[in-house]
């Protein structure tokens, strides 16, 4: 007598909080960008499987762009540095009422600066940019 076959189990829904709310970070495995809903405790990369935990609720993220590599980086507010660790660059990590940008005035590249640097050096193509000057008072690319 022949074995009826069972259905597939249908999968579980993923809890998703009533308002829909998400937050993100960083994998440490790959450097991905995850996204996952509130109150989980750790994200498992759907890129290369590392499971990353996941900051205490309350605790505020931020992130920059490494100046050596230019790989995203999360880290908790209130950090004064941070180091890549792709390349091993140590970042400053300036809170964002201590920041201005302006572009590159060679290859327009938006940069970041602190307040009251009379100057920037672009990491991509090392152009010294005058902060407040107008466009002809650029330097020439530094060495």
């Amino acid at each position: 007598m022949p074995v009826p076959l069972a259905p597939y189990p249908t999968p579980p829904v993923p809890f998703t909080p009533p308002n829909g709310a998400q937050s993100q970070l960083v994998c440490t495995g790959c450097r991905n960008l995850l996204m996952y809903p509130a109150g989980a405790t750790s994200v498992c990369c759907a890129v290369c499987s590392t499971v990353t935990a996941v900051p205490a609720p309350g605790t505020e993220m931020a992130q920059l762009v490494c100046g050596g590599c230019h790989t995203l980086l999360m880290y908790i507010r209130g950090a004064t540095s941070v180091q890549c660790s792709c390349c091993h660059t140590v970042n400053l990590a300036m809170e964002g009422n201590q920041v201005a940008h302006v572009s590159c005035g060679n290859c327009r590249m938006l940069l970041m600066y602190q307040y009251g640097a009379r100057s920037v050096k672009c990491a991509v193509c090392n152009f010294v940019t005058s902060v407040g000057a107008s466009p002809g008072a650029e330097q020439k690319p530094s060495s």
